[in-house]
């Protein structure tokens, strides 16, 4: 039977709200079946469950759509070399995941789903082990760096360089997965924070946080000459360098990172794109990154620098939260919705920045964001208010009343931290099985 995208829908669906007992009895299954295959995952579980049902989530979000389909799960295969998997383990996971879904399944399971699931992982499969065999040709698996530079701006922040052992190809924007020698197994994202260079080498933006693993090993353990191991460059948010819209570059914290290395990439290339970056922290004392910002500015008269606090009174720039200084500019000063957008900074940061993009009509085709293990519920979010809003509009636009809302149970939403960490974002559990379309 072929793969029916309206099928895994409607089966997803049945196992809802059993994700946590699906995933629990699928790696049980996992490592009853291939004992050796525990070897590969990190000894604390969470993050991987969390991963694994993003990308479960974000497959049957995009079924419909094979073009983007293949290339996630390409990305996903080549991004696999670095924990050693081979071609037949994916029939094995294929046949657990299964056979977890069907079991925790509310009534309603079908022979027609089993097929239809069987028939999806055969594409899973064959899509990410083509991919991996592709990047095995030009590619290790992993690449071994070498710490050459670590300064710490602030007690809790490090910029790290690394000088990996053979060439490492990515595009300005993406983002790599770090293994520490202190903690083998457990691998962390952090984006890029520079342009390609001559000599190969990488720099990170790295900010500890509690009960991170990785990030505390890699700012208050790591020193010059210390080896980590790198994945491979992933990430779609980089700049489409053909098209002729001019760019806003939006960064919290240290998600400011990604966006230093396109707008450093643009100096060797852009002569008349206007390229604005707004750079939003809590505390005056975190923009870190301005002077490279400013030396950047030098020699591009068209990059405009916009730095943001929103914890401090007395700063005499800009002031507040990130989607609100935006909000405030796009009304008095710019037409965000002619611009080709980056979105990058913690989950709350980007969702809310997001949201408020969408009610100033941003085009979502032209926003691009990074958002680690948390970028499928974002996305999806992101889907439903942009339906929401055009829904809203076409009611104003027809002269009926929209619907009353409901106060909410709750109290006030938190403001969004303008903080971002691949840790942090990986430790969450976002709620993958929710209702969104």
């Amino acid at each position: 039977m072929p793969l029916d995208p309206r099928l895994i829908q409607e089966s997803f669906a049945l196992v809802e709200e059993s994700s946590e007992k699906v995933v629990g009895h699928f790696y049980a299954m996992l490592f009853i079946e291939d004992p050796s295959l525990r070897d590969m995952f990190p000894p604390m579980m969470d993050s991987q469950r969390d991963r694994l049902f993003g990308a479960l989530v974000r497959v049957v979000h995009q079924v419909h759509d094979p073009g983007s389909l293949v290339d996630y799960l390409s990305q996903l295969g080549r991004d696999h070399r670095k924990f050693g998997v081979k071609p037949e383990h994916y029939e094995t996971v294929g046949r657990c995941l299964v056979a977890a879904m069907k079991r925790f399944a509310r009534p309603g399971w079908t022979p027609a789903m089993d097929e239809s699931w069987s028939a999806a992982f055969g594409f899973i499969a064959d899509t990410m082990i083509s991919a991996a065999q592709d990047a095995a040709r030009s590619t290790p698996p992993f690449w071994n760096g070498r710490v050459v530079e670590h300064r710490r701006p602030t007690d809790s922040l490090a910029l790290i360089t690394v000088e990996p052992d053979h060439p490492y190809p990515y595009r300005p924007g993406q983002y790599a997965a770090i293994e520490t020698q202190r903690w083998p197994r457990v691998w962390r994202s952090y984006s890029i924070a520079n342009a390609p260079r001559p000599d190969g080498l990488l720099t990170f933006q790295v900010r500890a946080i509690d009960g991170g693993w990785v990030s505390s090993a890699l700012v208050h353990h790591t020193r010059l000459g210390d080896t980590v191991r790198l994945g491979p460059a992933v990430g779609g948010m980089v700049c489409d360098a053909i098209s002729t819209r001019d760019v806003l570059l939006i960064g919290g914290g240290t998600g400011i990172a990604p966006l230093i290395a396109i707008a450093e990439d643009m100096t060797r290339w852009n002569t008349n794109r206007q390229v604005a970056v707004y750079y939003g922290v809590r505390r005056a004392k975190d923009l870190y990154a301005v002077p490279q910002l400013e030396a950047l500015r030098e020699r591009a008269p068209w990059l405009k620098i916009v730095p943001c606090v929103s914890h401090e009174p007395a700063y005499k720039g800009e002031r507040g939260m990130l989607p609100d200084v935006l909000t405030r500019h796009g009304a008095d000063r710019f037409n965000w919705t002619g611009h080709d957008i980056c979105v990058s900074g913690s989950a709350a940061m980007v969702r809310a920045t997001l949201a408020r993009l969408t009610e100033l009509e941003a085009p979502s085709d032209r926003i691009r964001f990074d958002a680690f293990a948390e970028q499928t519920d974002i996305f999806l979010g992101h889907k439903k208010q942009e339906k929401t809003v055009a829904t809203q509009r076409k009611v104003l636009s027809s002269g009926e009343r929209l619907p009353q809302r409901q106060a909410p149970k709750t109290g006030p939403t938190p403001p969004a931290s303008p903080d971002t960490s691949g840790e942090r974002q990986a430790g969450r559990k976002p709620p993958l099985f929710s209702s969104r379309p």
